[in-house]
């Protein structure tokens, strides 16, 4: 989607609702203002194009998003650190909820995307309220369009509620009171599933002109493949996976480094931003290297969990263990394959023109130890930094904003989906080759591994293609194996000083998990103001 296009159409319908609240429906609002909004398709398609201002929210490159109020949710996995330890977003904030899982609790949890989520809820059901009333004059092929893409963004919203909490407060229409019961997960995941499927019937194949970028019948499915995932509905997630891959429209491009760029056939659903017009990003600044002049404090550092989560080239584990102690031996960083290098900024590797040292005494990028430095500025607790999502061509990251898409789904993604529901259903078949086209795209030998060997290879394959793009600590928790794989451990790097390379632990104490943390607390303030809703039961 091209988001800059909505900038003022996203404006304008903050200004259409922000004086409603929960309780007060639409009697508060002027009929005449309401109906003004329906008098001409361009104004109804403007407000519709507010709701894709959503997909940036729920991004990486937003830095405000809600996905992790700021932050990445992969700091709470093995595979990521922020280096800066002031309490602060992308930086001490994400490291306190990795080493323990206090901070999530009703009254605050930066995890939480409850308000926010519910605000956009009443927004499209206060679309879908007002259509019916004032739209009956227009074609019936253009309602069920308006109606398909609202009732998709409702159900965008809806999934990263239920991904959080499981049974939520179901709202198909405004609400007439402040009370209102919880449903059950089922129920939750039936309500996305009849709403992705309404938007799947009556979408587009392909959207042209002015239209272009808008969610189509195929970006439906795909998100419906991912949906179905997390609610556990294999044969639909297969099913929906396998529409987009037999439909043709999309597929992978031939460099993984162009894979998140946007605007190319691997792009399902993508939200893309103008730098001189706006809305744009400060993803540079806060992400790139010291040497590119930010001060921004993160510090986005890899660990060396995921470095070795890499396969070398010809598809064969390195033995790292020579690299686990102090030794003088370079790592072996040029025979992983190609997904490293365009993830990763490594000791020696070259960035806008610069070999980076990355080492204590490094002349651009330093290595410091974690918490004797309360913001990072473009330096490393690990001995490294990000790669991925980076645009490589800025070369003033302080004075100009970001613009790259942030692509929410990809292609790559849609063929992970369905190996991951054809291995649940027992394709064991099905689940190698769409694994094993992913793994073609980067010249890896195929996998020909069953039952166990298979699972884990596909959930290694996920970590590394997807890296980085807000997937894994929510496939974790999904999985529910987060509270043993972030429990009671420390993560690693590599700490490189006058020539020597010495394996480090970069946590100062033990990362915690707890399984209550597998559903969220529904916040405080509902429960204060809501009499039938009741808590889950591990936050009782």
């Amino acid at each position: 989607m091209k988001l800059y296009k909505f900038l003022s159409i996203a404006v304008l319908v903050g200004a259409l609702t922000s004086c409603n609240d929960w309780l007060d429906g639409v009697e508060n609002k002027s009929s005449v203002d309401d109906a003004a909004v329906f008098n001409t398709e361009e104004t109804i398609d403007q407000y519709v194009d507010g709701f894709y201002t959503w997909i940036g929210t729920y991004g990486q490159l937003n830095m405000d998003n809600r996905q992790f109020s700021g932050s990445w949710t992969e700091a709470m996995t093995d595979i990521f650190k922020y280096s800066g330890s002031f309490l602060f977003a992308r930086a001490g904030h994400p490291n306190e909820y990795a080493e323990q899982a206090v901070p999530m609790n009703p009254d605050s949890d930066r995890l939480s995307c409850w308000d926010n989520a519910y605000s956009a809820i009443r927004r499209v059901n206060q679309f879908l309220t007002l259509e019916e009333k004032y739209a009956g004059g227009y074609r019936e092929e253009l309602r069920t369009r308006w109606q398909a893409q609202a009732r998709f963004f409702r159900a965008f919203m809806y999934f990263q509620l239920a991904k959080r909490h499981g049974g939520v407060i179901l709202f198909d229409a405004l609400p007439d009171g402040p009370n209102k019961a919880r449903s059950t997960e089922e129920e939750t995941w039936n309500f996305i599933e009849k709403d992705l499927d309404f938007a799947i019937a009556n979408l587009p194949k392909t959207w042209t002109g002015a239209n272009k970028g808008r969610i189509s019948k195929y970006a439906a499915f795909a998100f419906k493949s991912r949906a179905m995932l997390y609610a556990e509905r294999w044969q639909k997630a297969y099913d929906a996976a396998d529409s987009v891959i037999v439909h043709g429209g999309y597929g992978l491009v031939e460099n993984y480094a162009q894979a998140w760029a946007g605007n190319n056939s691997e792009a399902i659903i993508e939200c893309d931003y103008n730098q001189n017009l706006g809305p744009n990003t400060q993803f540079d600044f806060y992400y790139t290297p010291s040497t590119d002049g930010s001060t921004g404090a993160c510090g986005p550092a890899p660990t060396q969990e995921l470095v070795e989560s890499y396969e070398k080239v010809d598809g064969t584990k390195i033995d790292w263990t020579p690299w686990h102690g102090t030794t003088t031996t370079p790592p072996p960083y040029d025979q992983l394959e190609p997904r490293f290098s365009a993830t990763v900024l490594y000791p020696g590797c070259t960035w806008k023109g610069k070999t980076l040292d990355m080492s204590v005494q490094g002349p651009n990028v330093t290595y410091f130890d974690y918490g004797t430095q309360p913001q990072a500025q473009g330096n490393t607790c690990t001995g490294y930094l990000v790669r991925k999502l980076l645009n490589e061509n800025m070369t003033d990251v302080v004075n100009v904003r970001s613009a790259q898409p942030w692509v929410e789904l990809r292609y790559a993604e849609v063929l992970l989906n369905k190996a991951e529901a054809a291995y649940r259903l027992d394709k064991m078949g099905e689940a190698r080759s769409a694994i094993n086209e992913v793994r073609a795209r980067v010249n890896l030998p195929a996998k020909n591994s069953t039952g166990t060997g298979l699972w884990n290879d596909y959930m290694n394959e996920r970590k590394i293609e997807l890296a980085f793009e807000g997937q894994l600590y929510w496939d974790m928790v999904r999985w529910r194996l987060a509270h043993t794989a972030y429990n009671n451990y420390r993560r690693h790097g590599v700490k490189v000083s006058n020539g020597t390379y010495t394996y480090v632990v970069v946590d100062n104490v033990d990362l915690k998990y707890s399984e209550k943390c597998y559903i969220l607390p529904i916040p405080q303030s509902e429960i204060n103001n809501n009499n039938l809703i009741v808590q889950y039961d591990n936050w009782k």
